[in-house]
């Protein structure tokens, strides 16, 4: 087991000798402990009514988000077919959704460290439903993605506010159990999305895609605003407003923007060497570098450096960043494959997502239990990646005539390494930040590292995908006018369910549908690729203690475990 000396130097050249009586380390030759020499508190056996009412708020918001993000995969060629939207604009139905997510998160996570965590966890309930309603009475496109941008904007906040609350509300030294049980609902949410967007669009209508959101959001507002009361943090509005890192969030948010925006259209609307996509893309990418720098200057900066500085925090947050371009890529185009190849309904592609699906879940909760077990997580991680670049590789295995067995199995391998992530991915960095009131933050950074991972993957998973359709299907020649959608990239979603309806003749049919499938296989093979990078970055991460059983300073109100405020390293 590896030894972790960055916590032991920070704290040596710390100028806060209550840091370094707090946080007294010892390594011993076996293992790094770390220990809390400060008063002894005791932690209640049983959890109060309050906590469990308010985890079960946190399952709800954590269900809801998870629906959210991959319902709209199967449903998209209904969609689309059904208001006239092109295939650009039903990929930006769903890439609007995580940019809205990516850059409001860091907003979330700032506002809440500032002003509490309720305000900002109520706006987002709000902000969700409205932007649920819109999505749902959208008559074209243009609304419909406004409707997927406020659902963003809302997602966005419970996403990160449900990870940081339970940082806040639990030890360190139990977190693996209740992050196990959290992955539930999370992955639980993963698996209805397609069944449900599959159900929705042959079955009744998409439009319930947005209105199912409103009950369980309102039972999640319900629960939070009854029992999840947080101690509050007693300071004048104006020194909250004051610390507030208003530039650096305007910063991350314009580059964040520009950044991603040109990626998702390079290939489709504009060449990569075009103005169109090189200017904002430098623009965005410059905008994102000063950010970085700005950083520094804050009084409550949304991207602390101190997160940063030891090898474990930046490993994990890369980690997380190529989780989440994995996991998101893959819940789009898996289903997408199934329709294209096997022409598929929706629902019948939905239904064989399941099991890897399910596999996800189970592997989620076994992971968490076995870091509960052993006390470490590091082989979990690590196992985790093998199977994500191996599951990914078999995909691209999968033509027309392979068998149930094969579809399946292959999604089976790649759900077993995806799932564990959810569970487990969050602990060497909390362990890893010397300040306890520095985990919730951390946390908030990472599901951000993972949803900009998620926007980049989709951005880039588009345009790899309407580049080489393009190529694919320019090698057939020119289509007779009655089938010219079929040689139109950005039409080229929108017009999977047609291939099941088109009168073409066969040996055309077949080399279309090659055109898809090597198209999507480009896709896979740069999940693959995520799968070796993040083996190779989470060899990195270093072995710590998990025993720590300091609470925060936005700990449940009545806890009997006094929040340690010694331990600030601002």
């Amino acid at each position: 087991m590896e030894y972790l000396e960055d916590g032991k130097e920070a704290l040596a050249n710390s100028a806060d000798p209550t840091l370094i009586e707090h946080h007294g380390h010892e390594l011993s030759n076996e293992r790094r402990i770390v220990e809390d020499d400060g008063p002894s508190q005791e932690h209640p056996l049983k959890k109060p009514l309050a906590f469990h009412m308010s985890f079960l708020a946190l399952l709800i918001m954590g269900f809801i988000c998870a629906l959210d993000a991959t319902v709209l995969g199967v449903a998209i060629p209904s969609i689309a077919y059904e208001l006239h939207g092109t295939s650009l604009e039903g990929f930006w139905a769903s890439i609007s959704f995580i940019l809205a997510v990516v850059i409001v998160q860091p907003i979330h996570t700032s506002v809440s460290n500032v002003f509490g965590r309720l305000l900002p966890l109520y706006a987002s309930f709000v902000l969700f439903m409205i932007g649920s309603i819109v999505f749902a009475v959208a008559q074209d496109m243009t609304v419909l993605i406004v409707g997927r941008v406020l659902q963003g904007l809302g997602a966005g906040g419970l996403d990160v506010l449900n990870e940081i609350i339970l940082a806040d509300i639990t030890t360190l030294k139990e977190r693996p159990m209740y992050l196990g049980i959290f992955a539930i609902p999370m992955l639980g949410g993963t698996v209805l999305g397609p069944v449900t967007g599959g159900l929705f669009a042959e079955y009744a209508s998409w439009r319930w895609i947005g209105w199912i959101n409103l009950p369980i959001s309102t039972i999640g507002l319900a629960l939070a605003i009854l029992f999840l009361r947080l101690k509050p943090l007693e300071q004048p509005l104006s020194q909250k407003l004051r610390r507030l890192d208003w530039i650096g969030l305007a910063l991350f948010t314009a580059g964040c923007t520009l950044f991603a925006s040109p990626i998702a259209w390079a290939g489709a609307m504009f060449p990569w060497a075009s103005y169109q996509t090189l200017v904002p893309l430098l623009l965005g990418f410059g905008l994102l570098v000063v950010f970085g720098l700005f950083e520094s200057k804050p009084v409550e900066p949304a991207f602390p450096y101190r997160i940063f500085k030891n090898r474990t925090a930046c490993m994990t947050l890369a980690a997380g960043f190529l989780h989440g371009i994995a996991n998101y890529i893959i819940m789009l185009y898996v289903p997408l494959f199934l329709q294209a190849v096997y022409l598929h309904s929706p629902l019948r592609a939905a239904v064989l997502t399941l099991p890897g699906c399910f596999l996800a879940i189970g592997s989620a909760v076994i992971g968490s239990v076995v870091v509960e077990v052993m006390r470490t997580y590091r082989a979990t991680i690590l196992a985790s990646w093998v199977f994500v670049a191996v599951g990914a590789g078999l995909l691209t295995l999968l033509d027309r005539s392979s068998s149930l067995a094969a579809k399946e199995s292959f999604q089976v391998v790649l759900g077993l390494g995806l799932g564990p992530f959810w569970s487990v991915l969050n602990l060497p960095l909390q362990a890893s930040m010397l300040n306890v009131d520095d985990m919730g933050l951390a946390t908030g950074i990472l599901v951000s590292f993972r949803l900009f991972g998620g926007l980049i993957g989709l951005a880039l998973s588009s345009s790899i995908f309407n580049t080489v359709y393009t190529r694919k299907i320019e090698a057939l020649g020119v289509f007779p006018p009655e089938l010219a959608f079929l040689g139109d990239a950005r039409e080229a979603v929108a017009s999977i369910h047609l291939l099941r309806e088109i009168d073409i003749p066969a040996e055309l049919l077949d080399r279309v549908i090659d055109a898809y499938k090597i198209s999507i296989y480009g896709v896979f093979w740069m999940i693959a690729g995520a799968g070796v990078a993040g083996f190779v970055i989470s060899c990195l991460i270093k072995e710590i203690s998990l025993e720590r059983e300091d609470l925060g300073r936005q700990q449940l109100e009545g806890n009997t475990k006094a929040p340690d405020v010694s331990t600030s390293s601002r």
